[in-house]
């Protein structure tokens, strides 16, 4: 579904990404792993047209590399981003809305589903968007995400700076997610939810992919956890 192959990105003269190959076939859970600063978020910023791209990006079949993100999305690949972006001034249920892509052709991802699934949006559905916890933010975003109906998702640092039960409830949507058949890309830096929910994992340095497998095959390697992963 999604092909990398020697991506290539640049902040200025920096040269962050140093030629990455990866691929996630439909319906696959893959994780993206790393420490801070190592190039992840480029990768998913550079797939999704926020980053100018050098390399080839194919997206069923089709080659992506330098469209605008507004056309990639249209595309079925949705993108959340660390800095959870919603409208502050904006309902919890207006939130949602945009994340319509066609009104008279709506998709799998519903409103009500996502109001169900979750009753602290469904308590404040008719809220600004701005007073919301941090968690209530992340999960916002990525359900307004889904309700533009991705084929696959690619969402960055999804649990950073959450207290514990939120990481657990987070973790549990991007499961359900996976369960509706939808791809998801995960960048993140806590291993028990990669290794609960992943079917492979890729681990990041210097710009490069230095591990591809399993998690098994990962946490039978002591040697790449030390070194890549591992403060």
């Amino acid at each position: 579904m999604l092909e990398v192959q020697d991506l290539h990105a640049y902040y200025g003269k920096s040269h962050i990404l140093q030629g990455v190959d990866m691929h996630i076939g439909a319906g696959e859970v893959v994780s993206l792993l790393g420490r801070n600063g190592v190039g992840r978020s480029t990768t998913v910023k550079a797939i999704m047209g926020e980053v100018p791209p050098h390399g080839t990006i194919k997206f069923k079949d089709q080659n992506i590399a330098g469209l605008p993100s507004y056309r990639i999305a249209h595309l079925g690949l949705g993108y959340v981003p660390e800095h959870r972006d919603i409208f502050p001034g904006l309902t919890v249920r207006q939130n949602l809305l945009l994340g319509v892509k066609d009104p008279k052709h709506p998709g799998k991802w519903k409103l009500e589903n996502m109001l169900d699934m979750f009753p602290n949006l469904k308590e404040r559905a008719d809220t600004a968007a701005g007073v919301l916890s941090g968690g209530e933010k992340q999960m916002l975003t990525i359900c307004r995400t889904l309700m533009g109906d991705p084929e696959l998702v690619m969402i960055d640092e999804p649990t950073e700076g959450l207290a514990p039960l939120i990481v657990q409830q987070v973790g549990d949507l991007i499961a359900e997610i996976a369960r509706r058949g939808v791809a998801i890309l995960l960048v993140e830096q806590k291993l028990s939810i990669a290794m609960r929910i992943s079917h492979r994992v890729y681990v990041m340095g210097h710009g490069r992919i230095v591990f591809e497998g399993t998690p098994a095959d990962l946490k039978a390697n002591q040697a790449i956890r030390k070194e890549w992963l591992e403060v």
